[in-house]
């Protein structure tokens, strides 16, 4: 079986999306690194010979002006969507096969545009009107030789992909991949083909099906399929779905928390009667309300998996409830409050009673007057069809997953949105400042962006496990003599051994030196004390002979363990 498909191609797009979060120019060659090799490259970085899978320090060699960005698939895809919305302005549905690659159904399309041609060229511009990015757009039987055309901006006539695809390497059978798991597997697959001497996907397809699928498994049927030119399954469209949103009106102004979830019951019941009715599902929730004075307050949660049984009424009812306690407790409104009466910021009290907040000031504050809610409103986000969330049979989410969610959120209708708290991985220099910790289920800004510079900042891998409390240790050279770091970042001589300092009643713990790299200095908020000489930090990765590696810390002439390493 085989499929008219038209797919949409922007080159190099995880160096793109980089280059566009960081705001690095575009005349400046750049590449995505993992932590480990290269990714990804921007065809200046190639034109100077930089390649995937280079090392860093390779890559630099080759190319000195190389600007290396860290690989980030949630930036990929976040960024990646408006991409997907401006094709959606010319098709109504499309497919995302992976960040940068768009499947859509060519049938339709070309024949309301007036042909393929027409089509190409009406996404392209749009793509380019909407994003300013360029794009490929190729057409032809079957998903690899949509791709290969795409990369050209070809056209391939019916009937005729697998005389398109027979000159081809089977390196190609990549491009196919949308997962990096799923390019490991094919590269390996490459590779043996190689070995056996098939280098072409002509050779490869003209292979009989049973002998390959007894030699090769599933994944050489798979690729065997692709070079003839047919699919497994046709592109799936996606049906963009509108948010749905109920507001009301409060009026009078709602002062008590009990009194505005009692509006926000009725707006939970029927924001979950309408997903019913339209047989959609949201992934996510936003909750907002207006004060009197003006002030907007936003707040959006994430759903667990799978159903309404996330959304029923009840559970929204709670997600209010947590969000007016949290905004009405924190400094929101406290700050909304002082702003309006431009009074100096001082904490003000939040009056409390059983089963509800006041607004209110307290009796001994100054005479101000009482910030109230005037307006609430409901959103629902992420709508998807009913169903369209269901789990595969492999590499999906499970029954315990599931279970998992909702004892969480058992946990939370309990003890409230703060009592069931999650970590997040947020920008910062020490390995202490990158985690942030917010109530399970809330979406909200990042104090502190993962996709700034943090000069300063520890190289990938992270450590795994942080310490809560770090550990006194002396750290001497191979002449036993202890090693110490100058303003400069110099160490006194190449560690040897790493000595425990001993707690009482136990032994020396010292642990032989294989190899380290660093230091990386650190002058954190030197700004806080003007005139006060900064104090410098300095890191030192340490492996061990015994296979373990750890984080050292120097801080006025003293070592401390902070941190361990996988």
């Amino acid at each position: 079986m085989s499929t008219r498909t038209t797919v949409v191609w922007v080159p190099d797009w995880p160096v793109v999306a980089a280059m566009v979060a960081d705001e690095v120019p575009v005349d400046v060659p750049a590449a995505v690194h993992d932590g480990r090799r290269v990714t990804a490259v921007s065809a200046l970085a190639r034109g100077d010979g930089v390649r995937r899978g280079m090392r860093r320090r390779q890559a630099q060699g080759v190319c000195p002006d190389l600007v290396l960005l860290p690989a980030d698939d949630y930036r990929d895809v976040r960024l990646f969507e408006p991409v997907a919305a401006a094709t959606e302005t010319v098709v109504a549905g499309v497919e995302v096969a992976r960040p940068g690659l768009l499947l859509l159904p060519a049938g339709g399309a070309a024949r309301y545009h007036g042909s393929e041609e027409a089509l190409a060229e009406r996404i392209v511009d749009a793509v380019a009107r909407a994003t300013g990015h360029e794009c490929g757009v190729g057409t032809a039987d079957g998903l690899l030789a949509a791709v290969l055309a795409a990369r050209t901006g070809a056209v391939v006539e019916p009937g005729v992909s697998a005389v398109f695809l027979a000159p081809y390497g089977v390196t190609e059978l990549v491009h196919a991949t949308t997962t990096p798991e799923q390019a490991a597997e094919v590269a390996g697959l490459v590779d043996l083909l190689h070995r056996l001497g098939l280098r072409t996907l002509g050779a490869f397809a003209a292979l009989p099906a049973p002998d390959v699928h007894a030699r090769f498994g599933r994944l050489g049927t798979w690729a065997r399929t692709l070079a003839r030119g047919l699919d497994e399954r046709p592109p799936a469209r996606r049906r963009p779905e509108a948010d749905l949103e109920f507001t009301v009106e409060l009026d009078p102004p709602v002062e008590r928390v009990d009194t505005a979830t009692f509006a926000g019951r009725r707006l939970a019941e029927q924001l979950h009667a309408d997903l019913v009715a339209r047989s959609v599902t949201c992934g996510r929730l936003q909750v907002a309300a207006r004060t009197d004075d003006g002030t907007d307050l936003v707040r959006t949660w994430r759903t667990d998996l799978g159903g309404w049984g996330a959304m029923a009424a009840a559970r929204i009812t709670d997600r209010i409830r947590w969000q007016l306690d949290g905004w009405l407790t924190a400094s929101a409104v406290a700050t909304a409050r002082d702003r309006r009466r431009e009074a100096p910021a001082r904490d003000r009290g939040v009056g409390q009673a059983i089963g509800r907040v006041d607004l209110r000031a307290p009796a001994d504050e100054d005479d101000l007057a009482p910030v109230a809610l005037v307006r609430l409103t409901l959103t629902a986000l992420d709508v998807a069809p009913a169903g369209a969330e269901a789990p595969k049979l492999w590499g999906g989410p499970s029954g315990g997953d599931l279970r998992a969610h909702r004892a969480l959120e058992r946990a939370q209708s309990i003890v409230g949105g703060p009592g069931v708290l999650t970590a997040t991985l947020q920008g910062g220099r020490d390995v202490r400042d990158q985690v942030h910790v917010r109530p399970w289920g809330e979406q909200s800004d990042l104090p502190r962006p993962v996709d700034r510079p943090w000069p300063g900042r520890l190289p990938d891998p992270a450590p795994a496990t942080v310490l809560v409390d770090p550990v006194r240790v002396e750290v001497r050279d191979v002449h036993g003599a202890p090693v110490r770091v100058d303003r400069r970042g110099r160490l006194s001589g190449p560690p040897g051994s790493v000595l425990a300092v001993a707690q009482p009643g136990a032994g020396d713990d010292v642990r032989a030196v294989a190899g380290w790299s660093g230091p990386w200095l650190l002058t954190d908020r030197w700004w806080t004390h003007p005139g006060a000489a900064p104090q410098v930090r300095a890191y030192l990765q340490v492996a061990f002979d015994d296979g373990g590696a750890v984080l050292l810390t120097h801080t006025d002439g003293a070592w401390t363990y902070e941190a361990d390493y996988d």
